[in-house]
């Protein structure tokens, strides 16, 4: 999708706009799969997906629209009653949403979109708004697996089968979309914190990758949204604070992974995410927090996300000094600390970073 001549401002304002609508179009598709008043919710994912595509088309953010159009018609062909609300069809309306807000995230920081694999998503997506009633299923299922690489009737299961575990999945990505609202509020609580729940899940995912994907993906994006969720639990005054913290301020922050953890361990899914948010203080020398955990007792996902963490925290710091200036003191600095991080993820975030710097 070119990017030639876009309008960042205007980018800006489709960006704010559709972070409002998206917790709503997550909240009705859930209540549609679970039985709720369907001509209403129908009607208010049909208007809020028209509104998305208005939006898009004032601002003149072709991508936008693209999107948003086959899956106002997916909506408006099932509000006719045309065609089936099944749980692949919410999978679909899902998913389509978070590439929209992660391409918009990427393209407002001017990064690649290349692993969204979006001419993929608007081949499908066009193909499937025009699917007779009988091939919508399989051809959201193919949709899926092309953008994500997940196959819900992967492993020989039943038809029957099939549905049950795409209904899990689909409860995952309800669970993210979740999970990430959380994250914005806790942005909300200061204007130095925009943008940050982003920043950290591309370089986390990123940095990952890069040092060979032991880590699933799915879990690790649940812990880079709720691993601070914690602190909005404690006072403002300790986590807000400008300057130097007390022994009683750290004292009160040392609580705060296992606030997060304790919200993932008590929902099914997500035991790989609560212990990466419990274990991202902790330290490879034992002098972390909060149970004193060395080496490999500590998970990667949380030696990942400790990395990044401190990255951005340091980014912050530094931000009076301009973008590039903060960004090399930042590297500089996590390069140093070579007891208080995992040094086996030290090269593979270096290669993240530099390619950052270069592109």
């Amino acid at each position: 999708m070119s990017k030639v001549g876009l309008d960042l401002e205007a980018l800006q304002e489709f960006a704010d706009a559709l972070y409002d609508r998206s917790p709503a179009i997550e909240r009705d598709v859930a209540r549609l799969r679970q039985g709720g008043a369907q001509r209403e919710l129908t009607a208010d994912l049909f208007r809020a997906m028209h509104n998305i595509k208005g939006d898009a088309a004032l601002c003149k953010f072709e991508l936008g629209v693209a999107i948003a159009h086959p899956v106002e018609s997916l909506m408006s062909r099932f509000r006719d009653g045309e065609i089936p609300f099944s749980d692949l069809l919410a999978e679909t309306i899902l998913l389509a949403l978070d590439r929209l807000e992660l391409a918009t995230e990427a393209m407002l920081h001017g990064r690649s979109t290349n692993s969204l694999h979006l001419p993929t998503l608007l081949e499908y997506l066009g193909n499937l708004a025009q699917a007779p009633v009988d091939a919508i299923d399989a051809r959201c299922a193919e949709l899926i697996q092309a953008v994500t690489g997940f196959n819900p009737s992967a492993g020989g299961l039943t038809a029957s089968s099939a549905g049950r575990s795409t209904s899990g999945h689909v409860r995952l990505n309800e669970d993210l979309a979740f999970f990430r609202s959380l994250a914005l509020q806790l942005e909300n609580r200061s204007p130095l914190f925009k943008g940050r729940t982003m920043r950290i899940l591309r370089l986390a995912l990123e940095t990952n990758k890069a040092g060979g994907g032991v880590v699933d993906t799915l879990q690790l994006e649940a812990a880079v949204y709720l691993h601070d969720v914690g602190m909005m639990f404690l006072p403002e005054s300790a986590w807000l604070k400008v300057g130097r913290l007390t022994d009683a301020d750290k004292e009160l922050l040392a609580a705060h992974p296992g606030l997060g953890a304790g919200l993932l361990q008590r929902m099914p899914g997500w035991p790989g995410a609560a212990e990466i948010v419990l274990q991202h203080h902790e330290m490879p020398d034992g002098r972390g927090y909060p149970q004193q955990l060395s080496g490999e007792a500590i998970c990667p996902g949380a030696k990942i996300l400790a990395i990044i963490d401190a990255f951005e925290a340091v980014m912050l710091k530094h931000s009076d000094r301009g973008k590039t200036r903060s960004v090399l003191r930042a590297i500089a600095e996590i390069n140093a600390c070579d007891k208080q991080f995992a040094p086996e993820w030290i090269a593979p975030f270096n290669t993240v970073i530099r390619k950052t710097i270069e592109t």
